[in-house]
């Protein structure tokens, strides 16, 4: 007689996660693979965002039996100092959105956005040049994004967020890592001047999300030169990636680094490989489902993006 099948618990935990797509790609991917796998949603008011809270949270998650959290928006960085161990991404980004659970209920952090977006970016822009590059936002967004790019071989990197330290902090950050690259903050003055120079853009702002409408800068900067990778994925058409297309730019949308992030996330909790492409063919059938209702007059989903 064949051993039962061990039951996966994992979750995702942030702020505003209820329209996340992250929990269906994970069961789904699960089913086909034959697994027993429950993923929840664990949505935090603002009165449950202090460090005493989280630790409890992860306590509690260790003794209910998780195999796996994601962690998003607002809490990347503050979980990484409440974790028992963190993987080398995690050091050098200060940014988790993956906690492991080991069977002696330590926790170890890991993060699943750098090579989710490194991944989608040499497939979705594979001959995009990385030779001086411009970063919208700080966060735990920008960061990830900044040492993917960095290990792409990107070469000069200009950052910009409107919180100055964030900027510097992120600059730092890469320093740090030893790459060997120019990476410098600019300030919002510098970004015309700057965009001429350079190849590419990343918006690693909330900015184009359904509840942040709009672009992260100024439209009649875009020029035709410039690759633009949008890391919102709720709505996948930004007003910035429309922008783009106008004036003929290369464009990718936040649509492969959610897949990929995703996927490198199931691979930790579960062990087992994900297949890709059939988790990628989820994804825009449950992006087209969400079209539809759009369509039908239903209330859309307030935008998302992969971090925070």
């Amino acid at each position: 007689m064949n051993a039962p099948r061990r039951s996966i618990l994992a979750g995702l935990v942030g702020q505003g996660v209820k329209p996340s797509l992250t929990p269906e790609l994970h069961e789904r991917e699960a089913q086909r693979q034959g697994l027993r796998y429950v993923y929840k949603s664990i949505d935090l008011p603002d009165d449950r965002l202090s460090e005493a809270h989280l630790r409890g949270l992860l306590a509690a998650a260790a003794e209910l039996g998780f195999d796996g959290l994601n962690v998003t928006h607002p809490l990347k960085q503050t979980m990484t100092s409440l974790v028992d161990e963190v993987s080398g991404d995690v050091a050098a980004i200060g940014a988790l959105n993956t906690v492991l659970f080991t069977d002696g209920g330590a926790t170890v952090g890991h993060n699943t956005d750098v090579s989710g977006f490194g991944r989608a970016f040499t497939t979705g822009l594979p001959d995009a040049d990385l030779d001086g590059l411009a970063i919208l936002g700080a966060g735990g967004a920008g960061t990830a994004v900044a040492h993917a790019l960095v290990r792409l071989g990107a070469h000069r990197v200009l950052v910009h967020d409107p919180d100055e330290g964030q900027a510097d902090a992120l600059v730092r950050s890469v320093t740090a890592a030893g790459a060997d690259v120019d990476i410098r903050a600019v300030a919002a003055a510098d970004l015309p001047e700057a965009l001429e120079d350079a190849p590419g853009l990343v918006n690693a702002t909330p900015v184009g999300m359904a509840a942040h409408p709009g672009t992260p800068l100024a439209p009649e900067l875009l020029q035709a030169h410039l690759w633009v990778v949008d890391i919102v994925y709720r709505p996948l058409e930004t007003d910035l990636l429309r922008a783009a297309r106008a004036v003929g730019c290369h464009t990718l949308s936040g649509a492969g680094m959610t897949v990929h992030q995703a996927a490198d996330a199931f691979e930790l909790i579960t062990g087992h490989p994900a297949d890709r492409d059939a988790m990628k063919r989820d994804f825009d059938a449950m992006v087209a489902a969400e079209q539809d209702q759009t369509s039908d007059g239903n209330r859309p989903e307030e935008g998302t993006r992969n971090v925070s």
